[in-house]
């Protein structure tokens, strides 16, 4: 660096030590393995590193954040990082230590996508981030802000970045302090060493100053050059910018029309990540409107039908249970091509056994799966049984389903209700108090169980529409963007 620069940076130094010694606040430093959090890493590090061992008590946690859909090359390129950041803290007496922060299995991308059927996510519908990435960390945060009253954040933001993300950063500064307050934790302080640094500066500062911890910064550069991209920050709020912009980040990302990261890093020769960018593929293009109903459910998971305003369009519900069988089998082929390609030691699980077990257990309990299809399509993909959970209740079985369609067809009765209804009765199985059972069976009969047509004649009578039009399943998009609230057990977005 310029001796301007390099005055700067000795000053930056001299700050992050002067508000390290300052207070007994823990830190947490965001690390997503890209330029920026790097940057700021290894200057915080290189700061610390210059006091007095003894002076060097207070704890400094460097997180990553893991969604379990992480980019193969990146979350391993991490994990090989995170691991010389710890035999490096330990060698150099540095009070560093490593934390990487999963989405909880009920929260999992497949768990939602697959076993509840949400529809992949979109620029108007980003269910993902606040699950897999905003909630692990800030539970995490909150962990350590319970144990030590307060903390101090460290991130790798810059101002430059965006600016929102600047007008955000000004309006939670503290006046006379390089702290700002947190936008949504309490008790918890915000950091930001290199704010103030250009994309430039980044990688000046990268390439003249060897890692502390033994990484080779040129292999940074060439992921960076490999993906053409940027990176997928550590996101601790809804203002920090997400995903979806050609970044690092989720293999699975459909809130983009293409992966370009993904498909730059296979034309750089990394072909055995082909069949991840196929199948993404495949998950985007459910989102086209022309065919939504080819994919998704008339009805939405609280089993009744929405209307569009005025109109006679159907707000789409979630994928359909065939289809959901039909995309946990292509992940399970497609985590065995992965793993056949894939570079020693690289290979990556795609679904954990603890989300397929969720799965399961949410297809039997809340779809009505009984042919029990998890684990018949685990063993036909990979040839193996996992150690399924034996169920002691009423159990019904693929025969017994098809012996209820037949005769539900005969008595031109609703399948899907008779499944409801006794799956009902399933559930109160051996309870000596069954006063509830009523309850639920009523709540079973207010769902809607009539079939699309008779329910779009019916508007369409309401509102004088053509009776001749085409039945069109949300062919705006405006659907997926209230799909959450039409969710029961899932909660606000």
């Amino acid at each position: 660096m310029t001796g301007k620069k390099a005055g700067l940076l000795e000053g930056l130094y001299e700050d992050i030590r002067q508000i390290y010694l300052a207070d007994t606040r823990p830190w947490v430093v965001g690390y997503s393995g890209g330029k920026d959090s790097t940057t700021a890493l290894q200057i915080i590090w290189t700061a610390i590193r210059a006091i007095p061992e003894e002076q060097r008590s207070k704890t400094i946690y460097v997180i990553s954040s893991d969604t379990l859909v992480e980019t193969p090359v990146v979350s391993h390129y991490i994990d090989v990082t995170l691991e010389k950041i710890s035999k490096a803290a330990a060698e150099q007496k540095m009070p560093v230590e490593t934390k990487k922060v999963i989405p909880s299995i009920d929260r999992s991308f497949w768990v939602n996508l697959i076993g509840r059927g949400y529809p992949a996510p979109s620029r108007r519908f980003r269910w993902c981030t606040e699950r897999l990435k905003i909630e692990p960390a800030n539970d995490f945060i909150k962990s350590r802000v319970a144990e030590f009253g307060e903390v101090i954040m460290v991130l790798g933001v810059r101002s430059q970045e965006s600016a929102t993300r600047a007008q955000v950063m000004s309006l939670h500064r503290i006046e006379g302090s390089k702290l700002s307050r947190h936008s949504s934790l309490l008790n918890a302080f915000v950091y930001a060493p290199i704010a103030d640094f250009s994309t430039d500066d980044v990688w000046t500062y990268l390439l003249q100053n060897p890692s502390p911890w033994g990484s080779d910064n040129r292999d940074l550069v060439a992921m960076y050059r490999n993906a053409a991209s940027g990176e997928c920050p550590l996101v601790v709020d809804t203002t920090t910018p997400s995903c979806g912009n050609s970044r690092f980040g989720c293999w699975v990302c459909t809130v983009v029309e293409r992966d370009k990261a993904m498909e730059a890093m296979i034309d750089s020769g990394e072909e055995w990540l082909t069949p991840l960018l196929e199948f993404r593929d495949k998950l985007s293009e459910t989102q086209k409107p022309e065919l939504k109903s080819r994919y998704r459910d008339y009805k939405r998971r609280s089993g009744k039908v929405q209307f569009i305003g005025d109109t006679d369009r159907v707000m789409p519900g979630p994928y359909t249970m065939n289809f959901c069988r039909e995309l946990l089998r292509e992940l399970l082929k497609t985590q065995k091509d992965v793993a056949a390609d894939a570079p020693p030691g690289e290979a990556p699980i795609l679904i954990h056994e603890a989300e397929l077990h969720e799965i399961r257990r949410l297809w039997r309990t809340e779809r009505g799966d009984w042919p029990d299809s998890v684990p018949r399509i685990v063993r036909e993909e990979l040839g193996r049984d996992l150690d399924w959970l034996t169920e002691d209740t009423v159990a019904f079985t693929e025969d017994d389903n098809e012996l209820l369609d037949s005769l539900c067809a005969e008595h031109d009765v609703p399948t899907d209700l008779v499944v409801k209804l006794l799956d009902v009765e399933r559930a109160s199985h051996g309870l000596k108090r069954r006063h509830a059972v009523h309850t639920r069976i009523e709540d079973v009969f207010r769902l809607e169980w009539r079939d699309l047509d008779t329910l779009v004649a019916e508007r369409r009578a309401e509102i004088g529409q053509d009776a001749d039009d085409a039945i069109v399943i949300d062919d705006d998009d405006e659907g997926d963007a209230e799909y959450i609230a039409g969710d029961p057990k899932a909660g606000s977005e």
